[in-house]
């Protein structure tokens, strides 16, 4: 399969403009606590990325067109949309991941067929977690296959048009590895889910829903790319850079929700609360320079073809550093608002809530091993070491 190959362009090209992007975050960000509960789904905020033409961003010949070297605009802009509603980011990043795997591994007619999808508002995501009753893709002949089994954490559930799910391809009893598919649900049967299992701390209007698939018959057109193609590096480990753009989205919003409650009550002029903003200044900006610098150097690389594991290595050193400035800008604002700040109606402990559990990525042990097994077996000298 050609990852390089693209369709012609599907939509005529849109330019972001910034103060329609700005109009459109502070009318999600307005709306975040209405869909604050288990069950619910932001769909008004989905209208709105929709109406602006941000659903088809990053398809070919767009603002962002993910065949290109676009991506310190596009994490910026997952920044800002995880900075209004982390529930709307952890979604949309989804329906990006969705469409940036589409643009690798594709045929040029499953191109054609998804972007233009897109480019109509159908919703994308990718969900590849599961239980112990994970997902099979039995082979039945004459490019026909069937579904058997479940997959958790489906974030958007049944309000996602096109979800790429994964699942072991079965030639029998044969496991011929791990498959991409993209779910038509608008001609499949019914998928069943199960929203008990969504009793969460925080992102509750993320609507990650346990979903069953045994039933689901699809043909080899619904079949993304070959067996083993999700997890191909860095492509599956360097991502770790785009959720982490929503999450540091997530810390540039306690911060200015910190300063205007500290504002409201003439608080500023205190020592320690300057202080504590302060802290949280510098901690943001380092993590804008991180995802930034990640962004910068994952297109070089990717142009380039440089080492994979080195990408992944930075990946995951990106990933982990926003982790540390959330959770440490998290404690600041606890700290600088005290127990009245974390009283609803203020959007303060909805937005730690959410950005609390949507830190909680799988492998942190193994990310930061990973860093730990690059460094120490590369000779170069801490100033040339990424470069």
């Amino acid at each position: 399969m050609n990852a390089r190959l693209s369709p012609p362009n599907i939509a005529p090209s849109r330019s972001l403009d910034t103060e329609t992007i700005n109009t459109i975050l502070t009318h999600i960000a307005n709306q975040a606590a209405d869909s604050d509960s288990e069950g619910d789904f932001p769909v008004d905020s989905f209208a709105d990325l929709a109406k602006a033409g941000l659903l088809a961003v990053t398809l070919p010949g767009q603002s962002l067109d993910g065949s290109k070297a676009n991506t310190p605009g596009l994490l910026q802009l997952l920044k800002r949309i995880g900075g209004a509603n982390l529930a709307v980011g952890r979604v949309y990043e989804g329906h990006i991941n969705a469409l940036h795997l589409i643009h690798l591994f594709a045929s040029d007619a499953q191109k054609k067929a998804w972007f233009s999808e897109a480019s109509n508002n159908q919703l994308f995501s990718v969900w590849n977690t599961q239980a112990n009753d994970g997902v099979r893709i039995h082979a039945m002949g004459n490019d026909r296959y069937v579904l058997e089994g479940c997959k958790t954490f489906c974030s958007g559930s049944d309000w996602i048009n096109r979800p790429l799910v994964t699942g072991e391809l079965m030639d029998g009893n044969t496991a011929l590895g791990w498959q991409m598919c993209i779910i038509p649900t608008d001609r499949v049967q019914p998928i069943s889910q199960d929203d008990s299992f969504w009793k969460p701390l925080g992102m509750r209007a993320s609507a990650s829903f346990k979903m069953d698939f045994t039933g689901v018959e699809l043909t080899d057109n619904d079949l993304l790319g070959q067996p083993g193609d999700y997890y191909r590096q860095p492509h599956f480990s360097g991502g770790a850079i785009r959720f982490a753009a929503v999450q540091l989205g997530g810390a540039e919003s306690l911060f200015d929700h910190t300063r205007t409650f500290l504002r409201d009550l003439n608080r500023t002029g205190d020592p320690f609360q300057k202080a504590r903003l302060a802290e949280m200044a510098w901690l943001i900006e380092s993590g804008n320079q991180w995802i930034n610098s990640a962004a910068i150097k994952a297109d070089q690389w990717f142009r380039d073809g440089s080492d994979p594991i080195k990408t992944v290595a930075y990946a995951n050193m990106t990933r982990t550093a926003i982790e540390g400035i959330c959770m440490r800008v998290i404690q600041l604002t606890e700290q600088a608002v005290g127990a009245r700040g974390l009283l609803r109606p203020l959007p303060f402990e909805r937005i730690i809530r959410d950005l609390s559990l949507y830190l909680r990525q799988p492998a942190p042990d193994a990310t930061i091993q990973d860093i730990g097994a690059y460094v120490s077996t590369h000779p170069e000298t801490a100033h040339d070491l990424w470069h």
